[in-house]
């Protein structure tokens, strides 16, 4: 049983460690070919969004809030890709998050 709960944790601890490295890490996405780019934390909080000048057209406006909305999904993505990247050696341990078969508990 103590080492059940020692390795859960640890487990506690590389989960902690993953969810503070996505807080701070930050990943972009863009779209127009560049024209938008947002920046998100690997977390998916938005952190900013830059527009370059050229997509700026006042009789337009649709299209620069497309290429924004593009922009933000695509910075999302690549979050979420890390939070795989970060989380998933973590989650797997815990069965894919399915419970805790990873803990090589008999009958889980």
């Amino acid at each position: 049983m103590q080492q059940i709960m020692e390795q859960a944790q640890k487990m506690q601890q590389q989960l902690m460690t993953a969810q503070q490295e996505l807080a701070e890490a930050e990943v972009s996405g863009s779209a127009g070919g560049g024209l938008v780019t947002a920046v998100v934390s690997g977390s998916g909080e938005l952190k900013s969004v830059a527009i370059d000048p050229k997509a700026v057209d006042p009789d337009d406006t649709d299209t620069l809030s497309d290429l924004v909305v593009a922009a933000v999904r695509d910075a999302n993505r690549a979050a979420q890709e890390l939070q795989q990247e970060k989380m998933g050696p973590v989650t797997g341990a815990l069965g894919g998050g399915q419970g805790l078969g990873g803990l090589g508990l008999p009958g889980l």
